[in-house]
């Protein structure tokens, strides 16, 4: 259990992705679902599909995306860093591309660094002076 204990971040952050392929794939860009929409909107998975159509025509998973990855470079906590780079991912994929993509090298950046100095230590007083 030790040695996936830091796999544990990157495998949730591929679910995430797989997940946002998914609702891109599965209810937003899907024709039929389209249709069937555009013939009877009130139907409670349309009303899903326009929500999500809403949250990336008003660039809100970008913004989300950019808010965490503010606070993954200000809090610098393993979560606070998966949580942007996961946002990141679901914004990139969600077209929202430039915030997800800056947001997910920030939180993948940042994600990286909170499981080195986990694993390695924080590097504060371990660096000796040179005689």
């Amino acid at each position: 259990m030790r040695r996936l204990r830091p796999a544990l971040p990157w495998l949730l952050l591929a679910l995430v992705a797989l997940a946002a392929v998914a609702v891109r794939y599965g209810l937003i860009e899907a024709s039929v679902l389209g249709h069937r929409c555009e013939a009877a909107p009130g139907t409670p998975l349309c009303a899903v599909r326009q929500a999500l159509v809403l949250g990336f025509l008003g660039y809100g998973y970008g913004y989300a995306a950019l808010a965490a990855s503010a606070l993954a470079l200000l809090w610098r906590r393993l979560p606070v860093a998966w949580l942007a780079a996961a946002l990141g991912v679901l914004a990139l994929l969600l077209y929202c591309v430039e915030a997800g993509a800056f947001a997910l090298l920030v939180g993948c950046l940042r994600l990286l660094r909170c499981q080195a100095a986990a694993q390695y230590g924080n590097g504060q007083g371990e660096v000796q002076a040179q005689p």
